[in-house]
């Protein structure tokens, strides 16, 4: 997205800074002593960390060489040009004093933590030029004064909670303005640019994100030289201007998208707005989604767009009539997005014109006819949505030729025949859905063995026939796979326990027999499993029982038979109600469902006579085992501490202080073994990526701990190995009170394992969706609104730390609930860095991430896994993108989006073929009941009318986050700020102090309620 490219902006503009402090040196010299009291007044009202960026002020009578600031002025008469502190981590008020920095030409505190208000002094440095306070706390409204400097040509204050209006002196005094950003913040009423102002200077105007009103001006073609508008996420309202846009033929970025526009002649014609673009023949993106903008996709204008056009948004609006083969004349396209709106018509094959398309979404509209073969002539395609249509006709083959292909989603349509074989072909290929369609068939064995799939595979809701492909055992990546309610038959090969990496499988509604094999049920990372509505019989396996990652199960509808294993201990199969059972008349167990126990009883009788030479042959196995073990002990001391080398968390490092050692004390292999009782299976409490976690007490019987044990088969080409020494780096090397601690660690040649406090509240996962008939607070997941908020507002903290302050900065790469772990306070804590990034130096602020541990690339079957668990992961990843901080941020929106709505991401994505933002997005803000429908806080009483605020508030925040483009989502600090100021509303509006200290509310009913 164009908001990329904000880093040009900033060198365009550092790069004028010479002629600022040329003006400065010619103008009268002030007093030397004013500019170093007015340093120190302004180092009196903040504060940095210990030897930060402020430790050397004050220090030296030569403020010159004070960190930040710059000096000019001829011979010895020098006075401050530029003050230059970003990104330093201060805190504190933005202090008046910094008005009698007379010849100050540049002040830049952006991303800091500063608070309170702009003190309208600052409108009194006349020879200002360039003035950025991005990224802050600052409040307030903005000093109109600032309109009234001459000399300024960049002013950036996005992303602070700035209010009010925005003063017209801006737009009507400040007339060498070149760059203006008030992005991100909380300015309201009209964008005052009257027809009286002129700004002939202004190339860049980003207003994005603020609850401005009004019309777009028909000023603005008073700056004709405009590049970059971007008024998205507004509710600015009237109809799109057809005489504005057409007198900017610099105009290369135009954001108009989430407001209340219209098209014209009632919202019903669209032509007079595009055939104003035509003048802009520079323009290369277009966004105009969700303005529920009505008429036709015009035949003549779409086709005359400016021919540089890159991106076109039209998504989530109301847009009737078919796609006019016209639109392929836009050949420089790479992205089309027409999504959500009411076009009916069949796919014109002329779309393969558009050979630079990469990204292809037509999903949920009225389409109809077959999907033409023209569109594997398309070469660059990555993504292809064309789900939610009335699409018919065969799937073409020719989609093979797409060696690009990342994601191709055809599901809910009419599509009939056979998935043709070519598929297998796509060899990039990480998604694919072809689900509620008519497809018939067998799976053919091509597609099956697409070991390329990372994400998911989606064939539910079909026509297709046969048995089960072994070859489903070589997607290895695959974290999903569905293929229930069709006719598949046969038995569940036992080569499927092979998806190392699967979460969730679901195969009921077919007619397979057999059992279920027990590779599947000890798959080590599975959370869900459905197989009911089969033929499927035999016992269930033991395996599942001791499963400690399963937390959906239903083996309901077949004829399994037997004693439900451990049913009364306390496994998962323990925690499932009677339905995860029934229609099962050969099972018994706990759960009401007893045919047939008797029958088994009687047969156990008979079985008890051989139960005495079973037990001499346990005991004589048993025997001979301790005497090995014996053995083995004295070998291993005889080869002295080799064999259990002991390190803690800062052996990684070679500068480690005593100090820091004392503060991991050392464990040895033994002492971990007893504390677990041997690592046995009833101290299991949890399973990772790479390994289990075990509880345990240490020697003082005092100490409850978590053992994370990495299992050295985990991985590949020491995955594993790097998997370690990568955890123990960024809990080294950062330390916050929401980020888990780490109490030592023990390494040996075999053997990796971290000590971690225990937390008794276990995980977010646990409390926001707890197995069926183990909700310990009577409904809806355990949590309050107000113990939600804690929650969200320490997530927040400990990402914005990781992202921003940390010594390193980390990408965790993986944050859902189940990597929230709650302390014996509810307090949250973030957990597993087994897959965490450091950025390195020049990463810092969003970029790209790489680990300074990592000495090799990652094998090929581990590689599909470092970028998080299917429904968090970003977009932008699954096309080829790097680990970066938007991405943690696009996986907190959608943990937002799932604590406020109740709903699993992949409950989305299988049920109705959406993501949870799109979900979310369809139903707000029309209909918010609809979104908190299944809120794990219903029922609970909330305050009025703090709380229907809050709760509106934190949809939003969930949407901002998880917006396809990672350049339109906020930072962690941003988030921090929001979340915030949401606590104190809210404390302001009676909450009570409960659980431990965390926020709790009640009051009357909500206005969400039924």
């Amino acid at each position: 997205m164009a908001k990329l490219l904000i880093p040009i902006i900033i060198i365009f503009h550092v790069g004028l800074v010479p002629i600022a402090v040329a003006e400065a040196v010619a103008a009268p010299a002030p007093v030397i002593d004013d500019d170093r009291s007015a340093l120190l007044a302004f180092l009196s009202n903040v504060s940095s960390d210990p030897g930060g960026a402020l430790a050397d002020w004050g220090r030296s009578p030569e403020f010159c060489n004070w960190t930040g600031v710059t000096c000019g002025g001829p011979g010895r008469r020098r006075v401050v040009t530029q003050l230059v502190l970003s990104g330093k981590g201060i805190r504190g008020v933005v202090s008046p004093a910094l008005g009698r920095l007379s010849f100050l030409s540049v002040l830049d505190l952006s991303s800091n933590a500063l608070s309170g208000a702009i003190p309208r002094e600052v409108a009194s440095l006349a020879m200002l030029t360039q003035l950025s306070l991005t990224n802050n706390l600052l409040e307030g409204a903005i000093p109109a004064g600032l309109g009234l400097l001459q000399k300024l040509y960049y002013l950036d204050l996005s992303s602070n909670r700035l209010s009010g209006g925005i003063p017209q002196t801006l737009f009507c005094n400040c007339s060498a303005l070149q760059y203006l950003d008030l992005a991100n913040n909380s300015l309201a009423g009209d964008i005052p640019y009257a027809d009286e102002c002129r700004l002939p200077n202004l190339r860049f105007l980003l207003l994005w994100s603020n609850t401005l009103s009004g019309t777009i001006p028909p000023a603005l073609a008073n700056s004709s030289i405009l590049e970059w508008v971007d008024f998205e996420s507004n509710y600015l309202s009237g109809e799109l201007p057809s005489q504005v846009f057409d007198k900017l033929p610099r105009l290369v970025f135009l954001y108009l998208s989430y407001n209340n526009l219209s098209s014209h002649n009632g919202n019903t014609d669209l032509d007079p707005f595009f055939r104003s673009l035509s003048n802009c023949t520079r323009l290369q993106e277009l966004e105009l989604a969700g303005n529920n903008l009505g008429g036709r996709l015009p035949p003549s204008s779409t086709g005359r767009l400016p021919r540089g056009l890159r991106q076109l948004h039209l998504e989530d609006n109301a847009i009737t009539g078919p796609i006019h083969p016209n639109i392929s004349g836009l050949v420089n396209l790479t992205y089309l997005n027409l999504s959500n709106n009411l076009l009916n018509g069949s796919i014109p094959p002329a779309i393969s014109r558009m050979q630079r398309l990469e990204r292809l979404y037509l999903s949920n509209n009225l389409l109809s006819g077959e999907i033409p073969r023209s569109i594997g002539e398309t070469l660059r395609l990555g993504l292809v949505d064309l789900s939610g249509n009335r699409l018919s006709g065969p799937i073409p083959d020719t989609f093979s030729n797409l060696t690009q292909l990342r994601r191709l989603m055809l599901h809910h349509n009419r599509l009939s025949g056979a998935i043709p074989p070519s598929l297998g072909d796509c060899l990039n290929l990480e998604i694919l859905d072809l689900s509620y369609n008519g497809l018939q068939g067998p799976i053919p064995a091509y597609v099956a063995a697409l070991n390329s799939l990372k994400l998911y595979l989606n064939l539910s809701n079909n026509h297709l026939d046969g048995p089960l492909p072994i070859e489903l055992s070589k997607m290895d990546m695959i974290l999903a796979l569905d293929l229930s309610v069709n006719r598949l038959s046969g038995t569940i090969p036992s080569q499927l326990g092979g998806c190392v990496a699967l979460e969730y499988l679901n195969l009921s509604g077919n007619a397979l027999h057999g059992a279920l094999p027990s590779s599947v049920a000890a798959l080590p990372f599975l959370r869900s499993i459905d197989v009911s509505h089969n033929a499927l019989s035999g016992p269930l396996p033991a395996s599942l029982q001791a499963s400690t990652s399963i937390r959906e199960a239903d083996f309901s509808y077949n004829n399994f038979s037997g004693v439900i294993p451990d049913a009364g201990g306390g496994g998962v199969l323990g925690s499932l109600s009677a339905d995860a059972f029934r229609g099962n008349p050969g099972l018994c167990g706990r759960h009401g469902i007893i045919a047939a126990c008797e029958a088994n009883s009687k047969r156990g009788r008979r079985h008890r006579r051989r139960r005495p030479l079973v037990s001499v042959a346990v005991g004589i196995v048993a025997c001979v085992s301790l005497m090995l073990c014996a053995v083995g002990y004295r070998s291993g001391r005889r080869n002295g501490s080799s064999m259990m080398r002991l390190v803690d968390a800062e052996n990684t490092n070679p500068t480690t202080t005593t100090t820091e050692r004392e503060e991991y004390p050392r464990i040895s292999y033994r002492e971990l073994s007893d504390a677990t009782a041997g690592f046995a299976p009833e101290r299991l409490i949890g399973s990772g990526r790479f390994g289990r976690v075990y509880e345990g007490t240490l020697r003082d019987g005092a100490t409850r701990v978590a053992v994370k044990v990495l299992d050295p088969k985990g991985g590949c080409g020491g995955e594993v190995s790097r998997s370690f020494k990568r955890e123990c780096e960024v809990l080294r090397r950062t330390r916050h009170r929401n980020l888990v601690r780490v109490i030592t660690t023990c390494s040996t040649d075999s053997f990796n394992a971290l000590v971690l406090p225990l937390m008794r509240n276990g995980s977010l996962e646990d409390r926001l969706h707890p197995p069926l008939g183990d909700d310990d607070e009577g409904g809806g997941g355990g949590l309050r609104f107000g113990q939600i908020m804690a929650v969200v507002g320490d997530v927040a903290e400990g990402m914005a730390y990781m992202h921003h302050y940390a010594p390193v900065k980390v990408v965790h790469c993986d944050l859902k609930p189940s990597n929230v772990l709650l302390d014996d306070g509810m307090r949250a804590v973030i957990s597993d860095f087994g897959i965490a990034k450091l950025v390195l130096a020049g990463g810092v602020g969003g970029g790209e991430a790489s680990s300074a541990s990592d000495e090799a690339a990652p094998c090929n079957s581990i590689t599909g896994l470092l970028q998080g668990s299917v429904g968090y992961i970003a977009p932008e990843y699954g096309l080829g993108g790097h680990p970066s901080t938007q991405g943690d941020v696009y996986s907190f929106g959608v943990m937002l989006l799932e604590l406020i709505t109740g709903k699993r991401p992949t409950d989305v994505i299988f049920q109705e073929g959406l993501t949870l933002h799109d979900w979310v997005r369809r139903h707000y803000p029309h209909d918010v009941a609809a979104v908190v429908a299944h809120a794990p806080w219903r029922g609970r009483e909330l305050p009025q009318p703090a709380a229907d605020v809050a709760v509106v508030e934190l949809i939003e925040l969930g949407l901002v986050c998880t917006q396809h483009s990672p350049a339109l989502r906020p930072t962690m600090v941003d988030v921090c700020h929001e979340i915030t100021l949401l606590k104190e509303d809210l404390a302001r509006h009676g909450a009570d102090e409960d659980d431990g200290g965390r926020r709790s509310f009640s009051t009357k009913d909500s206005l969400f309620s039924n």
